[in-house]
């Protein structure tokens, strides 16, 4: 079986292809509507999304409080800049901090805006508490770290596909390898210039690479031994996905900077944050960081929505229950199908790794299967497919993926 597509679709995928820059590959469906764990082609076949805009839409498509909330205040007041005060933010910035215990919040629109915003904040405060000579902080990463694609972001980015042609880059980073302690601590000792150590809790891009028990805790103790802000990044980990609110709480981890967003918004309108507390927040003054629709009326009443239905609905004990069941029932067909070489993930944040190399096409190959079969899913790094459906799943229609996900691997045996 191969999924032929309409002549509405091809017309509609040319045109993305002629007006569109092409710096996406995306799989060949074109979708136009969704509910749930669901979506729909605009030819009317229904799909199980298990990519969730790379976990932005945990709580599932078109959410009716989030979307409700989001047209209630559309109706009334959509953006004022930070120019004038308006009657959500203040609203919003309570829920929010109080939700996540910071003391405040800086917001705004996407993930790598708040990932650049989390850098500016940390080596601001290098100079200004800490005392690093102005121009010589250092902030540490991990190898295969996916933070987002600005300048300054791929300036610490080791996939090539990323940074060719786009240099000169950014100073001042230090990579070291992911999941080793012994690498921060001695890059933590080598020098009194570091201002902190931006990670992932688990390597979403990079293929769901979850770290070993107790490292996150631990690196968290050396950042805090050597005056070193610990910088968790959770705009794909964080919300839920993993079984917990943020992905650092199962090792019961406070960040010092927190980094949100996808989720934060359930995947209706662009939303992102970055949280801490005063003694690093407020060495930001007015004029040195902003954006014109960071903060608007819009975001603050449709983040604060989805993070009651987080709470409401039980989503971080619903993504560590089904979590289980669906890593389980991926083990078991990996015992059957030697395609697939290894399961790893915690939560509703999966993948699995296709035996073949990296530049193979046979993961893309497994994936144009999956969507034939009613489940849309996408490779990361050539092997891997990640496997990541709305929180709002249940446990019978995680057992009915599986069975797609076995149908389809089968096909290439």
């Amino acid at each position: 079986m191969q999924q032929i597509l309409s002549s509405k679709s091809e017309n509609l995928i040319s045109k993305e292809s002629n007006y569109g820059a092409h710096n996406y590959h995306p799989l060949p469906v074109v979708l136009e509507k969704g509910e749930g764990v669901f979506v729909w082609d605009v030819d009317g076949k229904k799909y199980y999304d298990f990519l969730s805009a790379y976990s932005a839409v945990n709580q599932g498509h078109c959410h009716p409080k989030i979307v409700g909330a989001m047209v209630e205040q559309a109706q009334k007041l959509t953006l004022t800049s930070r120019a004038f005060y308006n009657d959500q933010l203040g609203v919003y910035e309570e829920y929010v901090t109080k939700y996540f215990g910071f003391d405040k919040v800086l917001p705004m629109n996407t993930g790598a805006e708040a990932v650049e915003t989390a850098l500016k904040l940390c080596r601001k405060w290098a100079y200004e508490v800490k005392k690093i000579h102005e121009n010589q902080a250092q902030i540490i990463v991990c190898e295969n770290n996916f933070h987002g694609r600005t300048t300054t972001i791929i300036s610490f980015s080791n996939d090539e596909t990323a940074r060719k042609s786009f240099g000169p880059f950014t100073e001042g980073f230090i990579k070291i390898e992911y999941d080793n302690l012994d690498a921060l601590e001695k890059v933590l000792e080598s020098s009194n210039n570091i201002a902190g150590f931006l990670v992932e809790p688990i390597q979403g891009e990079a293929g769901v690479y979850v770290p070993s028990e107790g490292y996150l805790a631990k690196a968290k103790a050396l950042c805090e031994k050597h005056n070193v802000l610990f910088i968790a990044d959770e705009v794909q980990t964080g919300i839920a996905r993993t079984g917990k609110l943020l992905a650092v709480h199962h090792e019961k981890v406070q960040p010092d900077i927190l980094i949100l967003g996808k989720a934060l918004s359930g995947g209706v309108y662009p939303v992102s944050a970055v949280l801490a507390n005063n003694g690093i927040m407020n060495v930001i003054k007015p004029g040195q960081h902003g954006s014109t629709f960071g903060g608007n009326p819009v975001a603050a009443a449709v983040a604060i929505a989805a993070l009651e239905v987080i709470k409401e609905e039980k989503l971080a004990e619903n993504a560590e229950r089904l979590g289980i069941i669906l890593r389980d029932g991926l083990n078991a067909i990996a015992a059957k199908n030697s395609l697939i070489s290894l399961v790893r993930g915690k939560g509703l944040l999966n993948a699995i790794v296709i035996d073949c190399d990296e530049d193979s096409d046979l993961a893309w190959a497994i994936c144009l299967r999956f969507r034939d079969y009613g489940l849309l899913a996408k490779p990361t790094h050539g092997n891997k497919i990640r496997l990541a459906p709305p929180l709002v799943i249940t446990e019978s229609q995680i057992q009915d993926c599986l069975s797609i996900i076995e149908k389809a691997l089968n096909d290439f045996k």
